[in-house]
């Protein structure tokens, strides 16, 4: 059979064209970004910093704005106001939550008062018209006490209950926190810090209808040792230097040398949810703070142990990685 030179070029064309379909439906296009809102306390503990870091180091999220939480939360949203400039992510606002007393010591104030004083917006009302703008989208990834919470289900339930879910570190189910003088023994549950400072926030989100995922101290307890911290704060990026002064900060107002990440397990569940599986549980949250399973249907997920390698290896790739955002 005799080829024409014009139909060679349209069967090539043919194949390019299937090729290129193939190569389509082998190859689909990345799913779109989580829309996620961070509350946060940061600026006492040093693991709210680092929990930050992986959720904008994490390609898989999209960060809406940061919430502050307890105490002085202006100076709070000052520092990461400083915070989010050094890195280049003026983009990202950062409202500033309700004010409550505040025993805990707000180590890292220097480094928020570098930044010039200003009045941030209000976080409830920032919270509620970001779940308006995206209703049954938002993970609120909580990493803090839940005075904001509590606030924004007593203004508008209805639109709170908009949220995607809740993704949250808090609790203590069957281990408390580990004295480092007595490693190796069982640690009888606590009252878990966020959980002690607001019980009625807790309650106010398990009865909202938001799902909630909870990791508690039981998974959370993750130790930051010497050789990963050297691997971070040598790595040099804009992002590192400010975990690098806020480190020191921290570590310089006490016999801290050690951080325990806590927080940035919940920020990984929402990027990786099989480093810490979650099952069904019923708790009820007494007025100490205790979280205590009792009989009854669920009212939240819960993560009793969580893959402590795998998380590290995450944090610190993703945040001494180039190629993630």
């Amino acid at each position: 059979m005799k080829i024409t030179w014009f139909g060679a070029l349209a069967a090539f064309a043919m194949l390019v064209s299937g090729s290129g379909a193939m190569r389509g439906q082998s190859n689909p296009a990345p799913a779109a970004p989580q829309l996620v809102i961070l509350d946060t306390d940061i600026g006492d503990d040093i693991d709210d910093a680092f929990a930050l870091a992986l959720v904008l180091r994490s390609p898989e999220l999209k960060l809406l704005g940061i919430t502050t939480e307890y105490g002085d939360t202006q100076l709070r949203a000052r520092l990461l106001h400083r915070y989010l400039k050094a890195v280049g992510r003026t983009d990202i606002p950062a409202a500033a939550g309700l004010s409550t007393p505040h025993t805990n010591v707000f180590t890292q104030a220097a480094y928020a008062r570098q930044s010039p004083a200003r009045k941030h917006a209000d976080a409830v009302s920032f919270l509620l018209g970001q779940i308006r703008a995206h209703p049954g989208r938002i993970t609120l990834i909580c990493i803090g006490p839940l005075f904001n919470v509590q606030a924004a289900i007593g203004r508008d339930p209805d639109t709170f209950r908009k949220l995607r879910r809740v993704v949250m570190m808090g609790g203590s189910i069957y281990m408390g926190y580990r004295d480092p003088a007595h490693a190796g023994q069982p640690a009888p549950p606590s009252a878990e810090w966020n959980v002690r400072c607001d019980p009625a926030g807790l309650r106010a989100l398990l009865g909202s209808g938001v799902p909630v995922f909870m990791m508690p101290l039981d998974s959370t307890q993750i130790p930051l040792r010497q050789p990963e911290m050297a691997e971070i704060f040598a790595h040099g990026s804009a992002l590192t230097d400010q975990l690098t002064l806020l480190y020191h900060q921290w570590s310089g107002t006490g016999a801290w040398r050690t951080p325990t990440l806590f927080d940035p397990v919940a920020a990984a569940y929402a990027i990786r949810p099989d480093l810490c599986p979650a099952r069904p549980m019923r708790l009820a949250v007494d007025g100490q703070g205790f979280t205590k399973p009792v009989a009854g249907a669920a009212n939240v997920q819960v993560c009793l142990r969580s893959d402590e390698d795998g998380f590290l290896r995450l944090l610190i790739d993703r945040i001494v990685s180039k190629d993630a955002r």
